[in-house]
């Protein structure tokens, strides 16, 4: 029996932040499918006994049950002290990442990505996935000039920063990102695919059969 439980569904790039360092680390843990497209998450059980905040993803170890990708990004840190960065100032430049990425790039990609491929086609605003996608290639930019000449965002090794950043990149679905346009994007997520233990999103988490 696993001792960790992540709710989460394979489409959320949210919910990849967190099993990626899970499965890298070598903590026991097993993914619990959440049907977020038939409604679940929205259900008064689900508010009620897994989030109130009806968002995967959500871990739940022994006593202890958190909800927002950062906060289980930390959380697995404490238990491994693995991810956070080696200094001080290392640690807080993890943090920054983080939330720029929450903020600037997965929050637009989650949205952008959902809109252009879980809409029905006469229902997607053209004009609004126009301008995430012109907020995501500001994004885009930032991150690859940051990886200019560096295997990874923070310190000599993987980090939370580049979990949470590659968190909707490795994604199959069409959304206006291709790594190729981006030389050093490109580069450091092939870092992350030779990382022991990598395994793609669908790989890590069950995914809706719709």
């Amino acid at each position: 029996m696993a001792d960790m439980k992540l709710y989460c569904m394979g489409e959320s790039g949210n919910a990849y932040k967190c099993a990626l360092p899970l499965e890298l680390s070598g903590l026991n843990w097993e993914p619990v499918w959440v049907d977020f497209f038939n409604g679940e998450t929205r259900s008064p059980e689900f508010r009620k006994d897994i989030s109130v905040m009806g968002e995967v993803p959500v871990l739940v170890h022994e006593d202890v049950k958190l909800t927002q990708s950062g906060v289980i990004q930390s959380y697995i840190s404490e238990l491994t002290g693995k991810y956070e960065g080696e200094t001080a100032q290392e640690k807080r430049e993890v943090l920054r990442w983080v939330l720029w990425d929450n903020h600037k790039m997965s929050s637009m990609a989650g949205v952008t990505r959902f809109l252009m491929n879980f809409l029905p086609e006469d229902k997607r605003p053209q004009e609004v996935i126009g301008f995430n996608q012109g907020r995501l290639k500001a994004a885009y930019a930032v991150l690859d000039a940051a990886l200019e000449g560096r295997d990874w965002l923070v310190g000599n090794g993987p980090t939370h920063a580049d979990f949470s950043c590659c968190g909707y990149l490795f994604y199959p679905e069409n959304f206006g990102f291709d790594r190729n346009e981006w030389v050093n994007i490109n580069r450091w997520l092939g870092n992350i695919e030779a990382l022991e233990g990598y395994k793609a999103p669908y790989d890590l988490m069950p995914r809706s059969a719709a």
